[in-house]
């Protein structure tokens, strides 16, 4: 049995309330990371800014979902590559071939997006320490300096999330299960 609980707009903490409220008027339901983050309002607070930040990077909204998705599947989170998946597809509008081959793990075929694929891939992995050649290899492919620092946000975003779920045992809601993934070994 799960340590922590997936709150509902009735059984969250009063700061959190208003979150879940907003995100059940704009979505239809409330993403059970959502829930899960409502046990501590100033991290749920903290998701909804950062995620609100990122949003308005230099990095486009397909160039957002690649970080997000990267970041989730090295991660090893199914509840955020399954939410991701359905978001990056039918709301941003990114080809199926192309979250296809992040949630493999193979090659995407637009040489811009594996290079910023690569790159998240790096810090990820690395745990932020990049610099010179992936650094370089990034900028080549036509990114800059800011956007390396926003695929840094985009990492820290996934951690808090990829985190949050791993801990809370986050089950994926219904409305992503069209997308369900597992980590490969």
């Amino acid at each position: 049995m799960p340590l922590f609980t997936n709150h509902t707009i009735d059984s969250a903490p009063e700061g959190s309330k208003g979150f879940l409220e907003k995100a059940q008027k704009n979505l239809g339901f409330v993403p059970n990371l959502y829930g899960s983050l409502a046990e501590s309002p100033i991290a749920l607070e903290a998701y909804g800014a950062i995620s609100d930040r990122f949003s308005k990077t230099s990095l486009s909204p397909t160039e957002q979902q690649v970080v997000l998705l990267v970041a989730s599947v090295e991660n090893g989170c199914e509840f955020c590559v399954a939410a991701h998946s359905v978001i990056a597809k039918k709301m941003v509008g990114v080809h199926e071939h192309i979250v296809a081959a992040i949630r493999n793990e193979d090659e995407i075929d637009d040489e811009k997006l594996e290079s910023l694929a690569k790159f998240t891939r790096e810090v990820v992995q690395q745990r932020g320490w990049v610099n010179g050649q992936p650094v370089e290899n990034f900028l080549a492919a036509g990114y800059n300096r800011q956007q390396a620092l926003e695929v840094i946000l985009g990492v820290s975003l996934k951690t808090l999330s990829n985190y949050t779920n791993h801990m809370t045992e986050t089950q994926t809601n219904a409305e992503f299960a069209s997308e369900s993934w597992t980590k490969s070994s």
